[in-house]
């Protein structure tokens, strides 16, 4: 069951028993508490967003700065499923938007295993993260046409070395990982602008990258049970 509201700012999702708890003025007194019950089946969430509407019309572009305070209940090894927090355009779909769209996101991302996202050339795409993706560029759109024979290539290290590096700047994939811990209050900060994109951990950046997603996205917090696998080769 999905159960939708909208709060002063923010709508809230809540699927499969997921719960969005709090959430008043002042936010520093009142916090949102995301919250996810053990579920054996089906789809889960707890959401706090913006993206209502047309894509289009997502109020969020280059030139926007957001600061929060998170943490988690559980670390990177004990955490299940995906949560973060930042700026995307809903790409998979969205009670309001059923249909998908190439994805553009900048944002703090976990995902546990089996999520398994394309970032490295080597090694597993999960953990905990500070990312971009622009997959909406005519740079990206005009790689579709050799999605086949890349992901043939890329079965080779060698070659997938070469390849892949080339692959993600034309998406605009940026990562850094995050080695503190999850479960410690942090201020993390993110500034969007239009030449790139900045990092921000407790008043120091942990990522900087010339990358910036085109827009408009939308704000979203959230915790869910999904995972996702999708890896240069």
């Amino acid at each position: 069951m999905t159960q939708q509201k909208e709060t002063e700012n923010f709508r809230v999702l809540a699927i499969n028993g997921g719960q969005v708890l709090g959430g008043e003025r002042p936010y520093l007194n009142q916090p949102f508490t995301l919250h996810l019950p053990i579920c054996e089946a089906g789809y889960a969430d707890a959401q706090i967003d913006d993206c209502i509407g047309r894509r289009r019309e997502y109020p969020w572009r280059p030139g926007t700065r957001l600061l929060l305070r998170a943490r988690f209940s559980h670390e990177v090894d004990h955490l299940v499923g995906t949560a973060g927090f930042g700026f995307w355009n809903a790409p998979f779909g969205d009670p309001t938007v059923p249909w998908p769209a190439l994805p553009q996101a900048t944002w703090f991302f976990f995902g546990s295993p089996p999520n398994d996202l394309p970032l490295a050339v080597n090694g597993p795409g999960r953990g905990w993260f500070a990312a971009t993706l622009d997959a909406t560029t005519w740079q990206a759109i005009r790689l579709a046409p050799l999605a086949p024979g890349v992901l043939l290539l890329n079965q080779w290290a060698r070659l997938r070395h070469t390849l892949w590096p080339w692959v993600r700047r034309h998406l605009q994939i940026s990562f850094q990982p995050i080695h503190e811990p999850m479960t410690v209050w942090h201020e993390y900060g993110l500034v969007w602008g239009r030449t790139g994109c900045e990092f921000w951990l407790d008043g120091r950046i942990i990522h900087q990258t010339s990358f910036s997603p085109r827009g408009p996205l939308g704000f979203v917090c959230w915790i869910d049970n999904q995972f996702m696998v999708a890896t240069p080769n």
